[in-house]
C-alpha cells in the first residue's frame, strides 16, 4: 500500500516520468541529511539564499520531498512569527488530533523563538505548484535519491539507513 501511494504521489507531482525503485522506508535522520547535503540557491524559493542559513527558501520542495518518502504525511501551510515579522512556511504533519506529528526539516530557516501563528493542511490534489516550482521539488528529489543511491548502493526492500 504505502509502494502504491508513493508511485501515485510521484505521477501526480512529475507527470510523465518514471517512479524510481526504492526502498520501503528511509530512515527520518538519513532522509534529513540527504535533503539538506542536496539544497542550494536553484531549490530555493526565487533562487534566495542566506549565508549561514542552507535551510533558507527551502520549505516547500523540502515538505513534498519529505511527502514522496512518507506519503501518509500532508503538508501544512502556516505563518511564523520570527520576532521580526511573520514568514509563510511549509512543513509536514502526520496523523491527526493531538497525537499528530510535525515533520519539519526546515524549521531551522527561523531565529530562535519563532512560533507559528496558524496552519492549515493543504490538499495534495490541489497544489497548484506553477512549473518552475514543480522544477524545484523535482531537481531536490533527484539529488535526495542520488545521495541516497550512493550510500546504499542496492536499494532494496529492506529499509535505507545513512
Amino acid at each position: 500500500m504505502r509502494d502504491a501511494m508513493r508511485m501515485e504521489q510521484w505521477r501526480n507531482t512529475f507527470p510523465g516520468t518514471d517512479a524510481p525503485a526504492l526502498a520501503t522506508r528511509v530512515d527520518l535522520a538519513c532522509l534529513a541529511s540527504a535533503v539538506q547535503a542536496s539544497w542550494d540557491q536553484h531549490t530555493a524559493y526565487g533562487g534566495l539564499t542566506r549565508r549561514g542559513n542552507p535551510a533558507f527558501g527551502q520549505c516547500y520542495p523540502t515538505a513534498r520531498v519529505v511527502q514522496f518518502f512518507y506519503p501518509e504525511t500532508e503538508i501544512a501551510r502556516g505563518d511564523v512569527w520570527t520576532g521580526a515579522g511573520v514568514e509563510c512556511h511549509f512543513w509536514n504533519v502526520r496523523g491527526s488530533g493531538p497525537a499528530a506529528e510535525w515533520i519539519d526539516l526546515s524549521w531551522q530557516q527561523f531565529p530562535p523563538g519563532s512560533v507559528v501563528q496558524r496552519f492549515e493542511l493543504l490538499d495534495r490534489r490541489e497544489l497548484g505548484d506553477s512549473p518552475p516550482t514543480v522544477e524545484r521539488c523535482a531537481l531536490l528529489l533527484r539529488r535526495v535519491l542520488a545521495y541516497l543511491a550512493e550510500r546504499q548502493p542496492a536499494m532494496s526492500a529492506s529499509a535505507i539507513g545513512c
